[in-house]
């Protein structure tokens, strides 16, 4: 669905801008004048080189998160002792510089001096935390925000921790079971080079000095051997190439989605990819709405921390179907991405006045689905993994001594 920017007057005569997502532009326009707004400008957003922005300011939130490259764990810490403090009748400002005064990280204490400094100077929390993009991100900011307006700061916080040790927790089993296996795909890669470009040669001169007939799945080996080693810089340069150039792709709209999508289809790990990503925005969308965040604004949040565009778009066509009227449960299922357990329960939710909790529940849902394929995952894919390596490996040192069993013959034929 293609994107419209537009600049609008209310009935009061404040100019609004912003981006909308619409079938074409006159159904872009009415759903604007649905909303009591006098079009001014409209206009369709060029996708086709649509990765210099998004390029660029990956590149400034990367730089600014590298240079503040803080633990999860230490933010985790941070967030519940401060609700701790807070709840024991201390000020903010008091709590976050005796945190700071106690935290060990470097970074995250000059952070944390910075942020106290600001509540000093009469800034709000999470005003002063936005100060600090690449440490807190939108979520952090928006809850604190919420947590504010409500009151209820000490219980966003308490909440916000634990959703901290969730994601960090989801993140650690998606990684411990990805780990393995790409470095054992690395391993057998460079296994595999170090044969062909050192050892197969070392055996070839040897075989050609004996003058024998090399057996023929040798002489495929050699060959082999002989072509990456003459190509090896070569086929370096092309993977690096390859490389930058998914990369630059990933960045734009359409590639990232294409990507995505691909990632999400992967079998086994699709979907684990899949799990988690619903874990992750089941657990936000529900804190997000306990705590008093409207819907929308919500959606808005769970753009930029779902961290897959095929959900991204998702959510976005949710927003538009909300805008237009449709329930929450509705607008997830048009989309025809998310599963029927996570419409149900939204379902569920809607009708019972209770979406945060049984949101939550689909979240304990998703992370126990995430544990378990972890835990299979661990189970079968090591061995299959190191028995396919040694599989190879047997394979190419036989290939290679192959010769050895004729040695006699070749001996006879060199003399």
């Amino acid at each position: 669905m293609p994107s419209f920017t537009y600049l609008t007057k209310d009935s009061q005569g404040k100019r609004n801008e912003g981006e909308i997502r619409a079938a074409s532009i006159d159904d872009a326009a009415k759903k604007l004048a649905a909303e009591d707004q006098l079009v001014i400008q409209l206009k369709e957003v060029d996708t086709s080189w649509d990765f210099i922005g998004p390029f660029l300011d990956e590149i400034s939130l990367s730089i600014e998160r590298l240079k503040n490259r803080i633990p999860l764990s230490n933010l985790v810490f941070f967030t519940r002792q401060l609700a701790t403090m807070f709840s024991a009748g201390l000020t903010l400002e008091r709590s976050i510089q005796g945190l700071a005064s106690e935290e060990k990280h470097p970074k995250l204490k000059k952070v944390l001096l910075s942020v106290a400094d600001n509540i000093r100077k009469g800034l709000n929390l999470s005003d002063a935390l936005a100060r600090h993009p690449g440490v807190f991100n939108s979520l952090y900011i928006a809850l604190s925000k919420a947590g504010e307006v409500s009151g209820n700061l000490q219980e966003i916080l308490d909440q916000l921790a634990t959703y901290l040790e969730n994601l960090d927790d989801t993140r650690r089993k998606v990684k411990s079971a990805m780990t393995y296996p790409v470095f054992m795909v690395f391993f057998l890669a460079a296994m595999m080079v170090v044969m062909f470009i050192y050892i197969i040669p070392m055996f070839s001169d040897v075989y050609s000095k004996l003058g024998a007939d090399l057996p023929y799945a040798t002489q495929v080996l050699v060959q082999a051997s002989e072509w990456l080693s003459h190509n090896f810089a070569r086929i370096t340069f092309f993977i690096i190439v390859a490389v930058m150039v998914v990369w630059f792709i990933s960045k734009t709209r359409r590639g990232g989605y294409a990507l995505d999508t691909v990632k999400l289809k992967t079998p086994v790990f699709g979907e684990l990819l899949n799990n988690s990503v619903l874990n992750k925005y089941a657990k936000t969308f529900g804190i997000l709405l306990g705590a008093g965040v409207p819907v929308l604004e919500s959606m808005s949040l769970l753009t930029k921390i779902v961290d897959n565009r095929v959900y991204e778009t998702a959510i976005q066509e949710s927003s538009d179907y909300i805008r237009d009227g449709f329930d929450i449960s509705t607008a997830m299922r048009r989309t025809e991405v998310f599963p029927p357990i996570m419409i149900q329960l939204a379902s569920t939710g809607e009708e019972t006045g209770e979406l945060s909790s049984l949101l939550d529940r689909a979240a304990d849902y998703y992370y126990k689905q995430v544990s378990a394929m972890v835990a299979r995952m661990t189970t079968l894919i090591e061995p299959i993994l190191i028995l396919l390596v040694g599989v190879i490996i047997a394979i190419m040192v036989v290939v290679t001594y192959l010769p050895v069993f004729f040695l006699g013959a070749a001996l006879q034929s060199g003399m």
